[in-house]
């Protein structure tokens, strides 16, 4: 998953208005951001698990127990990432998220 190198790692006052303007609902709004936060938190743990699956073996070595570089490099780098909350606040502020709202669509019917 790539992901932009404008976004904050550390936590940022929001101005709750403009969380608002999409939607003209502040808690509307935080429940579309937590439901991509969650959707961009399980895309980076199957990328992490499938990158330290590679290392996976059956048999323990005491190197291996003891040290694997790679590994720590790896985990080392999707901990440094920005949060996942702060992703879905940024793509929500830019517009890159699509929503829908059920109720609306079926009184338009």
């Amino acid at each position: 998953m790539k992901t932009p190198n404008s976004v904050s790692a550390s936590i940022v006052t929001r101005n709750m208005s403009d969380l608002a303007a999409d939607t003209g609902n502040v808690y509307e709004s935080l429940a579309i951001i937590s439901k991509r936060a969650n959707q961009i938190s399980v895309k980076l743990k199957e990328e992490l698990n499938s990158k330290l699956a590679e290392f996976a073996t059956t048999v323990d070595n005491l190197e291996e127990v003891f040290e694997n570089r790679e590994q720590i490099e790896i985990s080392k780098h999707y901990e440094r990432l920005p949060k996942p909350t702060n992703l879905a606040i940024e793509e929500f502020l830019e517009g890159k998220i699509h929503y829908r709202t059920p109720s609306a669509e079926e009184s338009g019917e």
